[in-house]
């Protein structure tokens, strides 16, 4: 993989001014992105784009917002960056905004990358991070399994040292985007004989070679996003072992963090929100129903409007910690519990205004469709399924993915609040030792 050259990088650096940073995204802007599509930036914004630009289109030129250095400002040049300040990559955020360049490959950028950037060789960086960054090699995380969700230190995917090669064998599930991808973080146990958190290391595996095998699980809309993998004698090479053997549990911290800032929601810098539209469009699809007048629904609508904005607030506070060069703790779990919470709650009001729409659409709508479905075009799951009950089912999701809420309210309570630990009686017991179902 080329690692992109100077000419193919927006004419920003460390030592830009302001002025002159926002001038070159300006340029930048007109001489690559496409020019019918900033027409429709300027005649309308999201929707108007959306007319004249499909996904597919979209992808076939994103390397050429990769290769720019935009998509990550911030981050070193060495590795597809800029190597800007967080307020001069927040103006060059501002100038891009308009035209809806949103980031793909969200899992390598928010999963794989933090835990490459704190616990990676310069090597593996080097290797992994610019095709992440130009979206040429796409990301999902290899993590939960059928016995080991919520309790995921007591997985039980087996990695065996053979010279300089791992084996790899085991069962993992509810894999985002893994029919999608090229590449996959993987936590497997290395040593059975020690306490659960400290026999696991932590695996960059490619996933196209003998001994993966990717099974879609279709949601109750229709769509793919979730797969089951089989790892039968898969192999990783240990140059793609991020962190020291039996380390993986703190090498994973980085991963998880950043996986729930990913999924809080507005704000978070990454997935804006799993599942259903925002307040303003419940707002308007109370107005267009004319039923904004009613005293429940404003009420309604004014809880939901305030609750987005508090979560607005509070991810903007994690982002600030990021970029005073903080990581992401178990602070990201607040946003990550009230979010799931909020879209769920939310997605049901919006589905609430449809009346008895929501009910009363072509059950050809729910029929199956090919593994190609994308989360982010709700449109390709079946013109009859209104956009509305579309997010209310996929909402459901919610308080599970990315860490239960249960879980994340745990973290908050014992490592935020300094509350006791949850009893464990097997707590310092060997893996090998524990009882499983």
């Amino acid at each position: 993989m080329t690692r992109a050259s100077s000419a193919d990088r927006v004419a920003v650096d460390a030592s830009t001014s302001s002025t002159d940073a926002v001038a070159a995204v300006r340029a930048w802007i007109d001489a690559n992105v496409p020019a019918a599509w900033r027409a429709a930036a300027r005649r309308g914004g999201e929707a108007e784009i959306r007319s004249v630009r499909s996904r597919d289109e979209y992808e076939q030129w994103y390397p050429v917002f990769g290769r720019s250095g935009l998509a990550v400002a911030t981050w070193p040049v060495e590795y597809g960056g800029l190597g800007v300040d967080p307020e001069t990559a927040r103006l060059l955020d501002r100038e891009l905004a308009p035209f809806k360049l949103g980031r793909l490959n969200p899992l390598g950028l928010n999963l794989c990358a933090p835990a490459l950037f704190a616990h990676g060789t310069d090597e593996q960086r080097l290797r992994f991070l610019p095709p992440i960054v130009t979206n040429d090699e796409r990301w999902c995380q290899l993590f939960s399994e059928p016995g080991s969700g919520s309790d995921l230190a007591s997985l039980a995917t087996r990695a065996e040292r053979d010279g300089d090669d791992w084996t790899i064998t085991g069962q993992k599930i509810w894999t985002t985007w893994a029919h999608h991808s090229d590449w996959a973080v993987l936590l497997a146990r290395t040593d059975p004989t020690v306490p659960k958190r400290k026999g696991i290391t932590y695996f960059l595996l490619h996933l196209h070679p003998p001994g993966v095998d990717v099974r879609p699980l279709r949601h109750i809309t229709g769509e793919v996003d979730f797969n089951e993998v089989f790892l039968d004698g898969a192999m990783v090479p240990d140059a793609q072992r991020v962190g020291s053997v039996d380390d993986g549990w703190r090498v994973a911290g980085a991963t998880l963090s950043s996986e729930r800032q990913m999924v809080a929601g507005a704000g978070s810098g990454g997935v804006d929100r799993i599942g259903g539209s925002g307040i303003e469009h419940a707002i308007g699809l109370a107005q267009q129903r004319e039923v904004h007048n009613d005293p429940v629904t404003r009420q309604r609508l004014a809880r939901m409007h305030i609750e987005e904005r508090i979560r607005l607030i509070t991810n903007r506070r994690v982002r600030a910690g990021l970029s005073a060069g903080r990581a992401p703790g178990p602070e990201s779990s607040v946003g990550k519990v009230h979010s799931g919470d909020v879209n769920q709650r939310l997605q049901v009001l919006t589905s609430d205004l449809l009346g008895a729409d929501a009910m009363a659409w072509p059950i050809a709508a729910s029929a199956p469709i090919d593994d190609s479905g994308r989360h982010d075009d709700p449109d390709s799951y079946g013109e009859s399924l209104p956009r509305e009950v579309h997010g209310m089912l996929r909402s459901r999701a919610n308080t599970i993915e990315g860490g239960t809420s249960e879980v994340n309210k745990n973290i908050v309570a014992e490592r935020v609040l300094g509350l006791p630990r949850e009893p464990d009686p097997w707590r310092g017991t060997p893996w090998n030792e524990v009882p499983r179902s």
